[in-house]
């Protein structure tokens, strides 16, 4: 668990509800059921207009990976890289055949795959990098439909806005039903703001935060394999990777 993203989340919340305590106001008239059907299904429905399927459900399954913690196996990976370069000065390449039937990451296993049959440093790189510029692009992909809810959350606040006024001046000589409206507007404004900067915007720029280091950790790999493929002394392999290591 990514407890500073969960500990942002709740201080963000706090801090506003927490506010607007303190200068009298009460949390019951921020409950507004109209007014979150509004805001939330509009911007779902926006992006889903705008959004290939594949793509939406790509973003949703990226949603966990905001709260979960995001460390990467950086140091056990190059201790593992500079192993398989003893492994392949000594007794070849196909002597890596088993670390890559065990492989369970997909990038190490395709890496590795290619070394044992034998492809050469630059076969290995140029196909690795692709795989790399494909991935991180469909992964950007994802995170791009939070950036868009961000982007239409705000403006269907506005359209509820607009729509609970509608409904006050219809019933402007019946207070109830005049305050049920103008409590709309100001609600439904409030929830697409809100939705937008505590909630979309902040998970777009965490998605893509984390799949840039995905991307540097993979990265990593390709450096330590094209140097396998190259026959560079481990040795000298080990603290050219380390320069990955996060500060």
């Amino acid at each position: 668990m990514d407890k500073l993203a969960l500990t942002g989340l709740v201080l963000a919340l706090i801090a506003i509800a927490g506010g607007f305590m303190l200068e009298g106001g009460s949390l019951s008239t921020l409950l507004h059921f109209p007014a979150f059907i509004i805001v939330l299904g509009g911007t779902l429905g926006a992006v889903m207009l705008q959004t290939p399927f594949s793509q939406f459900r790509l973003g949703v399954s990226l949603l966990p990976w905001v709260f979960q913690s995001s460390r990467l196996p950086v140091k056990r990976t190059i201790s593992r890289i500079v192993d398989w370069g003893m492994a392949a000065r000594s007794n070849g390449f196909l002597s890596l055949e088993e670390a890559a039937l065990q492989e369970s990451d997909p990038f190490l296993h395709r890496g590795l795959n290619l070394l044992v049959d034998g492809a050469d440093a630059a076969q290995l790189q140029a196909t690795l990098d692709a795989q790399l510029s494909l991935e991180r692009e469909r992964l950007l992909r994802g995170a791009r439909i939070f950036e868009a809810m961000g982007g239409y959350s705000p403006t269907i606040g506005i359209i509820g806005a607009v729509l609970g006024l509608i409904q006050a001046m219809a019933n402007i000589n019946d207070p109830t039903l005049l305050g049920a409206g103008i409590a709309t507007a100001f609600v439904a404004t409030i929830y697409g703001v809100g939705f937008a900067n505590l909630v979309f915007i902040p998970v777009g720029n965490k998605l893509k935060n984390l799949i840039h280091q995905q991307s540097l950790y993979h990265e990593l790999i390709i450096e330590g394999l094209v140097s396998i493929a190259q026959g560079q002394n481990p040795k000298s392999i080990e603290p050219k990777l380390a320069t990955y290591l996060p500060g």
